[in-house]
């Protein structure tokens, strides 16, 4: 399934992209889309389901997100472009929850941005509780999979001391979507292609494969020093082509385009 939620912000209702790629109205099946209450909606007849007239935002595809967990330099060819040794363990940082956004929600920088970066990813997103979980059951705790952008202000992230948090966390700085695909629609999420353009020059295009910890990996390693819920997120790393591999970063009036296979297309515009 291709979960949504669209509406406007704060009043955004649960929905459906069937298979001819047609919005449809969950609201009268369940309240919300919950990771915890996805079993509830396989086997729906997708006809049988309100068709959704006109274009509609479509916002966070998942409601109840818990921990906005990230993984870094997960990449053999980023951490390479950043001229850092690979890790041994996967590094561990976290979002503040107020960066969530929709998948094409303007982005305003934030006061002081000297460094704003893009950085497409795979997020993942835990269905069922998970401590201890071995590597080899640690997908069947996976509810889904959705696209992800972890924006990062460079400059607050690396120059201003402390923890990274503080250069990931602004408002807008985690557009999710636009969908939530569970995981029986992506039996290998080892094998997606990601890509991301600014102002129509493509700057990543990589595979989930070029991953130095698997998202099996992730998860197991993750739940060995912390118990996982239900509608936790997890932001697994980025491939080469980040702004600051380059020297380039945001500006006002620019456009990030970003795409994963079956994860759909986010489109932003960055604001002042």
């Amino acid at each position: 399934m291709k979960l949504v939620r669209f509406g406007p912000k704060g009043a955004e209702k649960p929905g459906l992209i069937d298979s001819q790629g047609k919005l449809r109205d969950l609201s009268a099946r369940c309240g919300d889309i919950r990771a915890d209450g996805l079993d509830a909606l396989r086997g729906l007849d997708e006809a049988s389901l309100p068709l959704v007239e006109g274009n509609p935002r479509l916002g966070l595809p998942l409601s109840g997100i818990g921990n906005l967990l990230c993984i870094g330099l997960n990449y053999r060819d980023h951490a390479a472009e950043a001229g850092l040794a690979l890790p041994s363990e996967p590094v561990v940082f976290s979002k503040h929850s107020s960066a969530l956004a929709g998948p094409y929600d303007d982005l305003t920088l934030p006061p002081g941005s000297k460094k704003s970066d893009w950085e497409v990813e795979l997020a993942v997103v835990i269905g069922r509780a998970a401590w201890q979980v071995p590597e080899a059951d640690a997908l069947s705790h996976v509810a889904g999979y959705m696209l992800a952008n972890d924006l990062s202000e460079r400059d607050f992230q690396i120059e201003r001391g402390g923890q990274w948090i503080k250069g990931k966390s602004a408002p807008g700085f985690c557009p999710l979507g636009p969908w939530l695909v569970t995981a029986d629609e992506i039996p290998d999420p080892q094998a997606l292609r990601l890509w991301l353009s600014v102002n129509g020059t493509k700057r990543q295009d990589g595979s989930t494969a070029d991953m130095v910890f698997s998202v099996a990996t992730i998860v197991s390693y993750l739940s060995r020093f912390m118990e996982l819920q239900p509608g936790d997120v997890i932001c697994t790393g980025t491939p080469a082509g980040v702004g600051l591999g380059c020297g380039i970063f945001l500006k006002e009036g620019d456009e990030m385009v970003l795409g994963a296979d079956g994860l759909g297309e986010q489109r932003i515009r960055v604001k002042g």
